[in-house]
């Protein structure tokens, strides 16, 4: 009898701990999920590399995060999204009304052909990925900078938050 109370024992403790470490999986994926809903990103490929053609490609994912921010401060709205392998010639920037237009390819390039991968997280192709903007944005005035495969879009804003006193007549 003392044994079997010690095996219930056991089993009740076992059944908590995989209940909370279930609970931890589903937040954290619930987290990731909506945290990076926007930034997850479709690589097309192009006809080279493709399962067709036996190429590496073919086995690499065709879906992958840009994580990004949008800032706003005072003056201005302030976009950075992470180009990981990427340079600044390899991506075009657009802003059409309030939304902002990230496009561009990210290139596979390998030393050999003689190795084999045994991890592929990383998506290569071309993408596009779009960033609403919270406010109009001064497209004239806009700038771009890249730097340790970070992109930083800096939009100022249109109008500015300055107040303004109007007379009534």
């Amino acid at each position: 009898m003392n044994m079997l109370n010690s095996l219930k024992h056991t089993s009740q403790n076992l059944g908590r701990e995989i209940n909370r470490a279930w609970e931890s999986l589903s937040e954290g994926w619930h987290e990731l999920l909506s945290r990076s809903n926007n930034s997850l990103t479709h690589f097309k490929r192009s006809k080279t590399g493709t399962a067709e053609s036996g190429g590496a490609l073919a086995t690499f994912p065709s879906w992958s995060l840009l994580a990004g921010e949008l800032e706003e401060t005072a003056r201005d709205i302030v976009v950075r999204v992470e180009l990981p392998g990427m340079d600044k010639d390899d991506c075009q920037i657009r802003i059409e009304g309030n939304v902002l237009y990230l496009s561009g390819e990210k290139r596979f390039e390998r030393e050999t052909d003689e190795s084999t991968y045994h991890v592929m997280e990383r998506a290569y192709g071309a993408f596009q990925r779009s960033i609403p903007l919270p406010r109009n944005v001064n497209i004239d005035q806009a700038e771009a900078s890249f730097k340790n495969g970070v992109l930083t879009v800096r939009l100022p804003k249109e109008g500015g938050d300055k107040g303004k006193s109007i007379t009534v007549s």
